[in-house]
């Protein structure tokens, strides 16, 4: 009998929850960098979060 498929969702939301975290400190550590940087940096960040918190609201529980 295959268990895996019981524990997939349970590793993608560890993966999720990792790179959310990764993102949180790259919007933290914005302020480091420059302006234009920073203008340029942020949309697609906050993209990138809002697209896996989605993805994490999805999961079953």
């Amino acid at each position: 009998m295959d268990n895996s498929n019981e524990f997939a969702p349970v590793y993608l939301r560890h993966d999720l929850m990792i790179e959310i975290g990764r993102l949180e400190m790259a919007m933290d550590h914005l302020v480091e960098r420059d302006l234009v940087q920073q203008q340029q940096l942020r949309p697609r960040l906050e993209t990138r979060m809002s697209h896996l918190l989605s993805e994490l609201d999805h999961l079953p529980a």
